[in-house]
């Protein structure tokens, strides 16, 4: 008990003394490092890596307490291991790891700080009004007959690694294309559509499905598949449920469920007018 007071003593409580005064820009350290730690911790909660962390944990405890009791040759073992545990622990987060690099990239961090108004409406748009139209007219029909479907939105990152996983189209936006793929039994209706501005690019194309286990155990695969492209891509997918006849959406890595059209449409809107502006940190803006 004496040495692991002791132990306490010596690693513990002298850093409960700060070093020197406490400053402005110490604060401001404190709380990012508290910040990136607790969308650390978030990020691990909604994978299937929280059950690997909660071993790691348990491994590192083990160690403290060994070092605690002197236990010489278990240190000797673990000092030598070290460097092939941090390559393992690479090579079994690999997945996760590289999610969350792919959408560091595609985020555009200063267009949130210098977007601060409506675009004009001599900016470019992603989609034109009308396949904005066309597409939640096709929605919301599929929706009424419970035809299952999936439709992404292609915005700055292209999808072309998708694209390939399907057939190609290349076909101008309509409501009767659309509900016409998804159509029960054709030969495109398995999979995802993808668009690109005023085209339907491909049909029948494989998404990467998500690993968030927050999600509610009710929604099937094509809801896993919609919110999985999102979270590698800054893309926007909309989701038909084939069982209920509702409509979601995802976007950022985000599922918003049981959408009606009003609220689909102002979101369109949304997607329209940022998605060819986040090139740009000064877009034009309708007061300027």
């Amino acid at each position: 008990m004496e040495q692991a007071w002791s132990w306490f003593k010596l690693n513990v409580l002298q850093w409960l003394y700060p070093p020197k005064p406490i400053e402005v820009i110490d604060i401001i350290q404190i709380l990012l490092i508290a910040f990136f730690v607790y969308q650390l911790i978030l990020w691990f909660k909604n994978t299937r890596s929280y059950a690997l962390l909660k071993g790691i944990l348990f491994i590192l405890v083990f160690v403290i307490l060994a070092n605690v009791f002197h236990m010489d040759t278990i240190m000797w073992l673990i000092n030598n291991l070290s460097v092939v545990a941090i390559t393992a622990l690479i090579i079994i987060f690999q997945p996760e790891l590289r999610k969350v690099l792919e959408r560091m990239g595609h985020k555009n961090i200063f267009s949130k700080f210098f977007n601060f108004g409506k675009y004009s409406s001599d900016y470019p748009k992603l989609f034109s009004d009308a396949s904005l139209n066309e597409i939640i007219r096709a929605v919301y029909e599929m929706a009424e007959l419970k035809i299952g479907a999936l439709i992404v939105i292609e915005k700055n990152l292209r999808l072309d690694e998708f694209i390939q996983t399907g057939i190609m189209m290349d076909a101008v936006i309509s409501s009767q294309l659309l509900t016409n793929v998804f159509e029960y039994n054709t030969p495109l209706h398995d999979g995802a559509v993808i668009i690109r501005e005023d085209r339907i690019v491909a049909a029948t194309c494989y998404l990467p499905l998500s690993d968030n286990m927050d999600i509610n155990k009710k929604l099937g695969t094509r809801h896993r598949a919609g919110l999985g492209i999102t979270e590698i891509s800054d893309c926007f997918t909309i989701i038909v449920s084939e069982e209920t006849g509702k409509v979601s959406y995802a976007h950022e890595g985000h599922l918003v469920t049981g959408v009606v059209l009003s609220d689909l449409r102002e979101k369109m809107h949304q997607i329209q007018r940022i998605g060819t502006s986040e090139n740009s940190l000064f877009a034009k803006r309708e007061d300027d």
